[in-house]
């Protein structure tokens, strides 16, 4: 038949099959004139069961497949071969439903070519509305999905279902009714195995209304809320308002906030409409997203008082100023005279860690200073800081600073400025510092940091290596909180977070930022050595802690994802550890 020597690939080829069984898939595909819908169905089978690709993966090169074999001539025309073989399928019983699925979405990519006949789809929309009725009263097995989604592939209506019925029942209801009542009978099935979204799916499709809300609740109180959504939309404005009821007796804000927003409801429900965006404001805040809650509430003078109250809950003193000043809010205390009216959070300072000095570094002559004065230091805490990205699927910033945090001071390296105008400098300090086994680097979550740094800059060497990194996040299990849970823990006070997302690109920082990025990294050097002294203090052995640590310092090299754990150059290091002095505990 012209088929030797054809070769038939799947995805890319990762479906593989022996010549004689790709022969025979090849003759099936290429021609389907003499090729009955049965035997069809079971060269699909074996290819699918000789496929070596994972399920999901075939079943896209398969739906390909079939879509393409639908423009080789199938007699007596591709939708109607497709119905019979939808007809045929509960006999491949475990692969009937996922056939079902590929033949329906091969077909419907077909349809939508435009090159069938109305004949062919008349004669297809009868075979299947009939296989509908056959399998509705149980004859056949087909997943009821897989029967509305074939009523909506086929254009079914009531009309269809109601020719079918007439010429196989007794005619002892009128002729309109009939379908209605098969219909119900079908729906009241879906309902007891709790198949909303394909009841309302059926439904709409067919333009069968039910006004009762009785139906609306029932999908809410089985948390059906996309059904309920679907169906209410579907029912028009006097549904979604009752929907937006139910949510908000059911203290659901958030999804009666989007219904509203979506389906432009913010008449019928002011106070709930205000309520949701403070809450979508409050939830931005508490992730430290001050910079988008402003951009979402900067038209509305309300939502930009209620950001004010959350940065004075938040002991977020400049901003609540910062907010007043933009916007001429008045009616506002000062923040300082805040701080004594509201209840008082205690957080750390940076004074509580015997901190000297925060030194800036922007110029190249500092960064050998500093330089120099790290590599004498057997440990250290890093930290790094960019400028948040708001824009869904985009890229984060450039790393904007990095924090290097010794006993007594903090530098505070300006890398999008020393990158441009001293790259060699940089990097080799860098370099001296990150690539030093006598220098132990403690870090929270910093691989996420080191990537992001390789990934802004990627000509330096310096971020491509590291020797002697221990994640602090590691050592403890699952601490709650972040970096802020762990020193609460630990030191037995908490960060202050609420800078955390500020715009790190700003020139210059100002003195509050400043005290946040250099807290994040001395804060790791107070928690290494509190919890080494209390190691020893409870009768642990210097050699277990040593060990316990030890463990979970790593080395990396090339690819930033992939670590290994580091174990020679350790006790080395840890015997220096051992002898250097302790900073001062909070």
């Amino acid at each position: 038949m012209g088929v030797e020597g054809k070769t038939l690939k799947l995805s890319g080829g990762s479906m593989t099959m022996t010549h004689q069984e790709w022969s025979v898939s090849m003759h099936a595909y290429s021609d389907l004139t003499n090729v009955s819908p049965l035997v069809f169905l079971y060269l699909l089978k074996e290819c699918y069961v000789y496929g070596t690709c994972k399920a999901t993966a075939k079943f896209f090169a398969l739906q390909h497949q079939v879509h393409q074999a639908l423009h080789n001539t199938p007699r007596p025309g591709a939708a109607v071969f497709v119905a019979h073989c939808l007809s045929l399928l509960p006999i491949f019983e475990s692969h009937c439903e996922g056939f079902s699925h590929l033949l329906i979405a091969a077909l419907r990519r077909f349809l939508k070519t435009g090159t069938t006949t109305q004949e062919d789809l008349q004669e297809a929309k009868f075979l299947a509305s009939n296989l509908f009725v056959i399998a509705v009263r149980g004859t056949k097995i087909h997943d009821d999905r897989i029967l509305v989604k074939m009523l909506e592939l086929f254009g079914i209506r009531l009309a269809d279902i109601n020719e079918v019925l007439f010429h196989s029942d007794i005619k002892n209801d009128s002729f309109e009714d009939i379908a209605k009542v098969f219909i119900d009978q079908f729906i009241s099935k879906l309902l007891e195995s709790q198949s909303y979204m394909t009841a309302v799916t059926l439904l709409e499709h067919l333009s069968i209304r039910h006004s009762e809300e009785s139906f609306l609740h029932e999908m809410l109180e089985k948390q059906e809320y996309r059904a309920a959504e679907k169906w209410a939309a579907y029912m028009g404005k006097p549904m979604l308002c009752a929907l937006v009821r139910g949510y908000v007796d059911r203290k659901l804000l958030k999804q009666a906030y989007e219904l509203i927003k979506k389906n432009n409801l913010r008449e019928e429900f002011p106070e709930v409409y205000q309520m949701g965006k403070e809450s979508s404001l409050k939830k931005l805040a508490e992730k430290g997203c001050w910079d988008i809650a402003e951009m979402r509430a900067k038209s509305d003078r309300q939502l930009l008082e209620y950001m004010v109250y959350l940065a004075m809950e938040a002991g977020y003193s400049e901003k609540v100023d910062e907010l007043c000043d933009r916007y001429s809010l008045t009616g506002f205390i000062k923040a300082k005279e805040t701080e004594a009216s509201l209840p008082h959070i205690r957080y750390l300072h940076l004074d509580e860690l015997a901190i000297d000095d925060i030194i800036w570094v922007d110029e190249p002559a500092g960064l050998q200073e500093a330089a120099c004065h790290i590599e004498g230091c057997k440990v250290i805490g890093l930290d790094c800081e960019w400028k948040p990205n708001y824009e869904k699927g985009s890229r984060n910033n450039k790393v904007s600073i990095m924090q290097i945090a010794t006993e007594k001071m903090v530098f505070i390296i300006d890398l999008i400025k020393l990158s441009h105008e001293a790259p060699a400098v940089l990097d080799s300090c860098l370099i001296r510092i990150f690539h030093s086994p006598r220098i132990l680097k403690l870090g929270y979550n910093f691989q996420c940091d080191m990537k992001q740094l390789a990934q802004s800059y990627q000509d330096f060497d310096c971020f491509k290596h590291f020797e002697m990194l221990l994640d602090i996040q590691n050592v403890f299990k699952e601490p709650r909180g972040g970096l802020s849970g762990l020193t609460k823990e630990v030191l037995g006070v908490g960060l202050n977070k609420t800078r955390r997302n500020s715009n790190w690109e700003e020139r210059p920082l100002n003195r509050n930022q400043l005290e946040y990025a250099a807290l994040d990294a001395a804060v790791l050097i107070h928690i290494f050595w509190h919890v080494r002294s209390q190691s020893q203090s409870t009768g642990v052995s210097n050699e277990s802690t040593q060990m316990e640590w030890k463990s979970h310092i790593i080395s990396h090299g090339g690819d930033p994802t992939k670590i290994k754990k580091k174990a020679k150059n350790v006790k080395g290091c840890n015997a220096g550890i051992r002898e250097s002095h302790k900073p001062s505990q909070s």
